[in-house]
């Protein structure tokens, strides 16, 4: 279940900071403001006691004057802050609650994931947890899945059905080689059609079969942008870090960079590691850290570590909120200041009129 989010407000800073001297005033209308209440407060007494003694009753101790009739001056005050605020003209960093409209997620199904350092196997956690991820998810944000193995392939184009996305991840089984890079170039491919990516080329290294020249005019006017600008995609990719074909694993995080998409990486496995044995054949598979978060870092993304399936499900949970976190940009807020400033007015308007039945 989601809960409304509202937007955040940080690095609050002024265009015309010297007005910010106005505030200094504040303090001076509030001292005069309470020698007049005082002085108001001993006319009322005396006016009070001097009535009593004409018609020559006993003068009773004044009765405490109340903080409610000084409601409409506090109002007052905090309207003018608010307004003197607005007029140095502040801007802030603000942060909208945004989510993303598409994520990959890149698995690894390459012969070490059958290790058992993460129990029942690396492979089997990786699958539970996945599901995890994919349940805590809105229903509108499209969820694909690309495995990887000697080469990537499209597992499951996004979608918003979940009961397919659980059933194409039981399907996918252990198969020989490990092909990151790859995986992260059919991810991205997927997700962005236009984003410029020769796919044959990066990935196979061919030519494709037919000649496109609208597609290669895409590839030929792709221009960068910033790492991680692109706040409605994302690749999710889940491995023990080691590549053994295809292109580069950093190679292909440039790619993601190059077109803002964040690549949150999730290693499984120990660092020591274990040994694997296939039909006679002894291995030692470790946990290559070290890429997997260059790769986050490249494309500003995060890396964590899962060294059980406790802790695996766990990462997803803290992947669902880091994708749940808005993008911010710097804004100028004058206008919400003043808006206060005028609502608080208002309402101190309002407050005098019902108390003493005049504005002020």
């Amino acid at each position: 279940m989601s809960t409304l989010q509202l937007p955040q407000f940080r690095d609050i800073t002024f265009l015309w900071p010297m007005l910010l001297w106005l505030l200094a005033a504040l303090p001076v209308l509030v001292y005069f403001y309470i020698r007049m209440a005082r002085r108001q407060s001993r006319a009322a007494v005396n006016l009070a006691a001097m009535t009593l003694a004409l018609d020559g009753a006993q003068p009773r101790p004044a009765a405490r004057i109340g903080a409610g009739r000084h409601t409409t001056a506090w109002l007052l005050l905090l309207a003018l802050t608010l307004m003197i605020l607005a007029v140095a003209r502040p801007q802030a960093l603000v942060v909208l609650p945004t989510r993303m409209d598409a994520i990959i997620l890149a698995m690894d199904i390459s012969g070490s994931m059958r290790a058992t350092d993460v129990k029942p196997d690396r492979l089997t956690a990786a699958q539970n947890a996945a599901k995890t991820f994919i349940n805590d998810q809105p229903r509108q944000v499209k969820i694909g899945l690309v495995s990887i193995a000697a080469t990537a392939a499209l597992a499951q184009s996004p979608t918003d059905k979940r009961e397919d996305l659980i059933a194409a991840i039981d399907n996918v089984k252990l198969q020989n080689g490990s092909a990151l890079g790859s995986g992260v170039i059919v991810a991205l491919a997927t997700m962005l059609p236009d984003s410029g990516i020769d796919v044959d080329k990066v990935v196979f290294g061919r030519a494709p079969m037919a000649r496109d020249f609208a597609r290669q005019r895409e590839i030929d006017n792709f221009k960068p942008v910033p790492p991680g600008s692109n706040s409605s995609a994302a690749i999710v990719l889940l491995s023990d870090g080691e590549s053994n074909t295809g292109p580069e694993l950093l190679a292909a995080a440039k790619f993601a960079a190059d077109r803002g998409v964040r690549v949150y990486t999730v290693g499984i496995g120990t660092k020591t590691g274990t040994t694997l044995t296939v039909d006679g054949w002894s291995m030692r598979v470790r946990l290559d850290e070290e890429t997997l978060k260059k790769t986050a870092d490249l494309t500003q993304g995060e890396y964590f570590r899962a060294a059980n399936a406790a802790e695996l499900k766990k990462i997803y949970a803290q992947l669902s909120a880091r994708m749940s976190t808005g993008r911010g940009r710097t804004t100028e807020i004058t206008s919400l200041l003043m808006g206060l400033g005028a609502f608080f007015a208002m309402i101190a308007v309002l407050d005098s009129m019902l108390r003493f039945n005049r504005v002020f």
